[in-house]
């Protein structure tokens, strides 16, 4: 482990040094939630996706609340196939401004770009074409494919598709998913909402709805899934996005759906959504903290709701 990060206060992409020895202290006094378990601490230097800017050529993370870009080729938090095309990637002939999401899949690297530019130049293109990726996209338009990137759930292949949430660590990922199976496994059918990529939906045979993933093609923030048609399910899976999913929960919670197990990465919009459970009978039965993102102010949380 390293003993500092470098960029640790010039960069805005961390709110804590994770290689400080009181980094875990000072982050679970930011986890909103009194009772809980056990937080499951991801390790550092695993992140495998980073969502860089870029900005009049310069290529990196935003300063702490400021538009002005640190220039970074390496950063301790990434896992050491991002880093090491890094520097190619900063190096590119950048015009105009905006985000490049880049993705370790199972079978290499995906870039997703996207800008207020709407064309990439022949230049960029090229020297694109060169780098050792799987995919690059800039505004869903695909500048080189050499082969399609693909993430393994479980033994389940899918596609990746670009710019999809994908959890941030391997090791967090599989840690979610387990909690998950382990609370579902006694269930009769589940069902997968928000299941985007099917991180769960495969692993427990969950039938999946989501605005864009494996499952039903179902926007679930305007038309949830009502409690007639969740009654139907003993067990019920739910992973947001950081809005969380107010409408969904308050049919649930005049459903009959005996087990909720809910995945949130905004520990704030869960405890409205719980509220809404709670008022429509439901109890809190267990929380873990999950150190998602390592360095960073966020939480991600597990939870199980019965009635």
């Amino acid at each position: 482990m390293v003993k500092t990060c470098p960029f640790f206060g010039k960069c805005g992409g961390c709110k804590f040094d994770f290689a400080a020895t009181d980094y875990r202290e000072k982050k679970l006094k930011q986890f909103p939630i009194s009772d809980h378990d056990a937080p499951f601490w991801a390790p550092v230097g695993a992140r495998r996706r980073a969502d860089f800017c870029f900005s009049d050529g310069k290529f990196g993370f935003f300063a702490p609340h400021s538009k002005d870009i640190v220039q970074i080729t390496n950063c301790p938090n990434l896992v050491d196939e991002i880093n090491n095309i890094l520097p190619r990637v900063a190096a590119l002939p950048w015009s105009g401004s905006g985000a490049c999401l880049i993705t370790l899949c199972d079978n290499g690297i995906d870039i997703n770009i996207e800008s207020n530019v709407p064309f990439f130049s022949t230049e960029f293109k090229n020297a694109m074409a060169k780098l050792p990726i799987l995919r690059a996209t800039w505004n869903g338009k695909v500048i080189c494919e050499n082969a399609e990137p693909t993430i393994n759930f479980n033994g389940q292949i899918v596609p990746y598709t670009a710019g999809a949430f994908l959890q941030p660590t391997l090791p967090s990922e599989s840690a979610v998913r387990n909690m998950v199976i382990d609370a579902a496994s006694h269930a009769r059918h589940v069902a997968d909402l928000f299941c985007g990529l099917g991180n769960f939906t495969y692993a427990t045979g969950a039938d999946g709805f989501d605005i864009a993933g494996i499952g039903t093609s179902r926007d679930l923030f305007r038309r949830p899934l009502s409690d007639r048609q969740l009654n139907q399910y003993d067990c019920v899976i739910i992973d947001p996005p950081r809005a969380g999913a107010m409408a969904q929960c308050k049919e649930l919670a005049k459903s009959n759906v005996a087990r909720i197990i809910y995945v949130s990465c905004n520990p704030e919009s869960f405890r409205r959504d719980a509220s809404i459970l709670i008022s429509g009978g439901y109890k809190i039965t267990r929380v873990v903290p999950i150190d998602q993102f390592v360095g960073s102010a966020h939480w991600e949380l597990f939870a199980i709701l019965e009635k």
